[in-house]
C-alpha cells in the first residue's frame, strides 16, 4: 500500500481541502484523512515493533481508507473483515492471518469476542476505535510475498477463504477499469458494495483513491438510499452486483435517476441482457456486464460506447495483458464459440490464499493457468460469456437440469426482474426445481411460468415444480445473492400448503 500512501501524501499536500471521502457523517478531506492515518501510525508504531498484519473492521466510511494508509505507512498488510462477521468467522481469520492487531469499534470486538489475553496492548484510534495487539516484535511481513491486502471470501468447501492480493494487482485491475470507463480524476466514485470484500476494497476505495476521486459511500444496503446518494453526489461511476443493480430499478423513483453516471459495472452474480436492459433504460445509465473473482479482480469489461448486444449479452473482454482460455476435460483449449472450463492467467491474479500466517499458492496448470470453476465460451470477437458454473446443477431422478439455462428461460418473461432457481429436497426424486421471482408488479405463479416455458419449447423435465414471488432475493453481506438461503426459503416455501 506504499505506492498509494505516497501518492495520497503528495495529493494532501498539494490540494489538502479536495474531498477523499464523502460518506454517512458527510464529506472527509483529504487532509483530514490523511491525518487520521498518520495518527493511527503512531499508534502502531508504539504498539508493536515492526511492519504489522492488521485485522480490521471494514466499514463504508473513511476509516477504511485511514486504515489502509496507516497499514502502509508501516509497510505492513491489512485484512479487511465485516463488522458482521461471527465469532466463528474471526476466529478463521485469525487462524489463517496469525494477525498482529486487530483494530474495531468496542462493540466489535465483544461481538468479535477478541480475546484480552492474547491481544493485550491496548490503545485507540480512528475516531475511538480500539486498537488490539500482541506487544512486542510483530511477525515478518515479508511471509505474506508482496500481498498487502486481505479479505475473505466464500469457499466451495464451506470454509470462507482469505484472499491475498499485492498492491500491483490492485492498481492493474484499478489502471484498466479507469481506461475503460473513460474516467478523469475528481469524477466521484461509488461504493456501495462492503469494503470486507476484496473487489469493493480495490474498485470502491483504492481505485478512487488512486484516481485523486471522491469515495462515496453507503452505510448498508438500501436501494431508494443509493438512488439518493449517487444522484446527489453527480457520481459517475460504480460497481454493483447484479441484485443490486436491479433493484434500483424498480424503486418508485427511478426513472431517470442515473443519467449522470457514465456507466455502471455490474458483475459477480448470474445476469440476464433483457432484464439489464430493462433496468438500464429506466435508470438513464448504462451497464457493463463484467466477469471476474476475488482471485483475479475484475478482468473482463466491455466498452461503454459499445452496443447493448455486447455490453448486456456477453461478459467483456479480457484487461489488456490478461489472458483467457477454455478447455475441455482433458485440458486441451478450445475453438471459439466451443463451451468449455474457464482458465484465467494475468496481472491481478492473487497471491494464494492465507493458510497459518502464509500465502498458500493456488493450483495452477503447468503453464501457469487458473481454473475458475466456470463453464465459458470465447466469441469469435473475443469477447467471453459464463454459462454456469461447472457443479451448478439440479439432479432430479438422476437427471441434470442446468441451473443457468431454466434461470435465462424464466428471465426471458417481461416482468421478471430478477429470478433464482435452487433445488429443494425431494424423498422420491432427490431434488426437484424451484423458482423464487422478483417481478414488476405482475402476479405470477406456477402455471404463468410453465405455460411460458412450453411456448419457447423449453423441455418440461427442466420446468420448475415450485414458484414463488418474494419481494427480494436472499442476499449475502456484500450483496451477491446468497443461494444457500435461498435454498431454505424456498425449501420452506415449498412445504408450506397454499
Amino acid at each position: 500500500m506504499q505506492q498509494l500512501v505516497a501518492e495520497f501524501s503528495a495529493r494532501a499536500a498539494t490540494t489538502p481541502e479536495s474531498v477523499a471521502v464523502i460518506d454517512a457523517s458527510g464529506p472527509h478531506t483529504t487532509a483530514e484523512v490523511l491525518r487520521q492515518a498518520e495518527e493511527l501510525a503512531g499508534v502502531l508504531a508504539t504498539i508493536v515493533d515492526g511492519a504489522p498484519t492488521v485485522l480490521v473492521q471494514a466499514d463504508n466510511t473513511w476509516r477504511t481508507l485511514s486504515a489502509a494508509l496507516a497499514v502502509g505507512m508501516r509497510g505492513g498488510l491489512i485484512a479487511v473483515v465485516s463488522r458482521h462477521a461471527t465469532p466463528g468467522e474471526f476466529a478463521i481469520a485469525c487462524s489463517d492471518l496469525v494477525p498482529d492487531v486487530v483494530i474495531a469499534s468496542e462493540p466489535v470486538i465483544i461481538g468479535w469476542d477478541v480475546p484480552a489475553d492474547h491481544f493485550s496492548a491496548r490503545d485507540e484510534a480512528l475516531g475511538g476505535w480500539t486498537v488490539a495487539a500482541r506487544p512486542g516484535a510483530t511477525s515478518d511481513v515479508e511471509r505474506w510475498r508482496g500481498g498487502v491486502v486481505v479479505a475473505m471470501t466464500s469457499g466451495s468447501t464451506g470454509r470462507p477463504k482469505c484472499v491475498v492480493q499485492s498492491e500491483e494487482a490492485l492498481r492493474y485491475a484499478g489502471t484498466c477499469t479507469i481506461d475503460a470507463v473513460g474516467l478523469q480524476p475528481g469524477d466521484p466514485v461509488g461504493a456501495l458494495v462492503p469494503l470486507s470484500s476484496v473487489a469493493a476494497f480495490c474498485f470502491g476505495m483504492y481505485l478512487p483513491a488512486m484516481l485523486g476521486s471522491p469515495m462515496v459511500t453507503l452505510d448498508g444496503w438500501e436501494p431508494s438510499a443509493a438512488l439518493r446518494v449517487l444522484a446527489e453526489h453527480d457520481v459517475r461511476w460504480t460497481m454493483l452486483v447484479p441484485t443490486m443493480a436491479l433493484q434500483l430499478s424498480i424503486q418508485p423513483d427511478s426513472e431517470g435517476s442515473l443519467s449522470s453516471l457514465t456507466a455502471m459495472t455490474v458483475g459477480g452474480g448470474p445476469m440476464d441482457s433483457g432484464a439489464l436492459g430493462r433496468a438500464e433504460r429506466t435508470l438513464g445509465t448504462k451497464f457493463l456486464r463484467v466477469f471476474g473473482m476475488s482471485e483475479c479482480l475484475g478482468h473482463t469489461t466491455p466498452l461503454p460506447g459499445e452496443s447493448e448486444d455486447v455490453r448486456l449479452g456477453r461478459d467483456g473482454r479480457p484487461f489488456p495483458g490478461t489472458t483467457v482460455r477454455v478447455v475441455g476435460e482433458d485440458g486441451v483449449p478450445r475453438g471459439a464459440g466451443e463451451v468449455g472450463q474457464l482458465q484465467v492467467q494475468g496481472p491481478s491474479f492473487f497471491v494464494g490464499y492465507a493458510r497459518n500466517g502464509a500465502p498458500e499458492p493456488p493450483a495452477v496448470t503447468a503453464d501457469g493457468f487458473f481454473p475458475t470453476g466456470d463453464l465459458a465460451r470465447i466469441n469469435p470477437d473475443g469477447t467471453l460469456n459464463i454459462v454456469g458454473r461447472e457443479k451448478q446443477i439440479i439432479i432430479r431422478g438422476g437427471r441434470n437440469i442446468d441451473i443457468n439455462e431454466v434461470e435465462a428461460a424464466i428471465a426471458q418473461m417481461p416482468d421478471v426482474a430478477q429470478v433464482c432457481v435452487v433445488p429443494v429436497p425431494d424423498e422420491l426424486l432427490g431434488e426437484r426445481a424451484a423458482a423464487l421471482i422478483v417481478t414488476t408488479g405482475t402476479e405470477l405463479d406456477l402455471d404463468t411460468v410453465t405455460a411460458h416455458l412450453d411456448a419457447a419449447g423449453f423441455a418440461k423435465f427442466k420446468w420448475p415444480e415450485f414458484v414463488h414471488r418474494v419481494a427480494a432475493l436472499p442476499q449475502n453481506r456484500v450483496g451477491k445473492l446468497s443461494r444457500d438461503d435461498a435454498v431454505r426459503l424456498a425449501t420452506d416455501l415449498s412445504r408450506t400448503p397454499g
